[in-house]
């Protein structure tokens, strides 16, 4: 799976500037529902896919940052309250556990031939998504108070640590640094990044057993536990909407942000014109000497419900399908996404999530049980961050609620 995903990833850097010819609006029969992320390159698609429809058609999309806690419940009903889910890595593996996706090979053969074949996301021997963009976490700064206070852009989170000493001491700002710490889902991928960074392995080799109770566990929390120092008291609240609030009011200097924020970061919608001019991305952290960047590559795509008629997967499929055509690329969307659809020219808003790729990222592991770990993961590191649990402690109490979990699920 990891080389699938990268092999993706990377075929979104060498699309050619083909005219493929998209068919699917005007769209008569059935009903399209879609839920999914809220930031700019999925409101694009959404809003594209939605247009399609014709008179007549019920077509909608629920865009919130909490679609991983409605996406499986609006899926299992029947039929589903949404027809389309758009997903990640991690999320499409909780719709495949529960079994309300359906593969789409049938779809593709009569609708859908003309997708590029990089886009197919192939699982089990079945195409169970349509991907459309590349992402990664990454750095953005603040160039300008950087470079007034002589301080190279940090490569690593222990530099980072460094400048944010050197901002705070200056003067230049009290919680200089960011990220997306929000208990929960956030704050278990910060964990993800920083446990990959140290070189850290998950699983006992061939198996679901966890092994994160180590050395490297240990290290990533305290890396964690040293950057939320330097970040506002509030951070567990932070999302990547939250954080990014933060560097658009001028308060925080650096963080580790997805590439696909950063063009709202950089707009003039925002923040001041002096401070979004001088908002400006590198490449992914690394940490400790693994060697490893300290954040993993993502494809977001789309997936079509298994509970609903033919006649609503077919409206959906072309919907979707429309979505994500070359059409929907102009002077505004370029820099939306590292947009794996033909006709896409990289922007220097999307350098981050090229650097990631080219400095050889992993990509987020998509087995079927760790979501599991990721919940688990969510749940425990605040007491960790909050003192009211050691490192040893909070890992163990991880691997304790992950195994329950994981039985229950059949997994161990």
């Amino acid at each position: 799976m990891k080389t699938l995903v990268k092999g993706t990833l990377l075929g979104a850097m060498m699309i050619s500037g083909s005219s493929a010819v998209y068919a699917g609006c005007g769209i008569e029969e059935g009903r399209i529902s879609i839920v999914g992320n809220e930031f700019p390159a999925i409101q694009t698609v959404a809003a594209a896919a939605v247009a399609c429809a014709g008179d007549g058609v019920e077509a909608t999309a629920n865009l919130t940052a909490d679609h991983q806690k409605i996406n499986v419940a609006g899926m299992q009903g029947n039929p589903a309250e949404y027809t389309s889910a758009i997903i990640a890595n991690s999320s499409i593996v909780a719709l495949m556990n529960e079994d309300v996706i359906r593969p789409l090979d049938d779809l593709i053969a009569e609708h859908g031939q003309d997708i590029p074949k990089n886009q197919l996301i192939t699982i089990n021997g079945k195409v169970m998504a349509v991907a459309f963009m590349a992402n990664a976490q990454h750095l953005a700064y603040r160039k300008d108070v950087l470079a007034d206070l002589g301080i190279e852009p940090p490569t690593s989170y222990e530099e980072m640590l460094a400048a944010a000493e050197k901002v705070r001491a200056a003067g230049a700002s009290e919680y200089p640094l960011g990220g997306a710490y929000k208990a929960g889902w956030n704050l278990a991928q910060e964990f993800v990044n920083m446990y990959i960074g140290h070189g850290g392995e998950f699983y006992q080799p061939g198996s679901a057993v966890p092994a994160i109770n180590n050395e490297q566990g240990v290290a990533a929390l305290e890396m964690m536990k040293s950057l939320s120092a330097y970040m506002n008291p509030d951070y567990l609240t932070h999302d990547s909407n939250g954080t990014g609030a933060e560097m658009e009011a001028g308060n925080v200097i650096m963080m580790n942000m997805w590439g696909s924020r950063i063009g709202k970061l950089q707009d003039d919608e925002g923040a001041p014109p002096e401070i979004a001019s001088n908002i400006e991305v590198g490449g992914p952290l690394m940490v400790g000497d693994s060697g490893t960047p300290a954040t993993t590559l993502w494809w977001d795509g789309w997936t079509v419900a298994k509970n609903i008629s033919d006649a609503d997967a077919v409206a959906t499929f072309l919907a979707m399908k429309n979505g994500i055509s070359p059409s929907i690329l102009n002077e505004e969307t370029m820099g939306q996404a590292v947009w794996m659809i033909d006709g896409y020219e990289p922007a220097p808003v999307n350098q981050g999530v090229f650097a990631s790729i080219a400095a050889g990222s992993t990509a987020y592991p998509m087995l079927p049980y760790h979501g599991l770990m990721h919940t688990a993961l969510g749940n425990e590191i605040a007491d960790f961050l909050t003192g009211k649990e050691d490192a040893a402690t909070t890992l163990a109490d991880i691997e304790a609620a992950y195994t329950t979990a994981a039985t229950e699920k059949g997994f161990l």
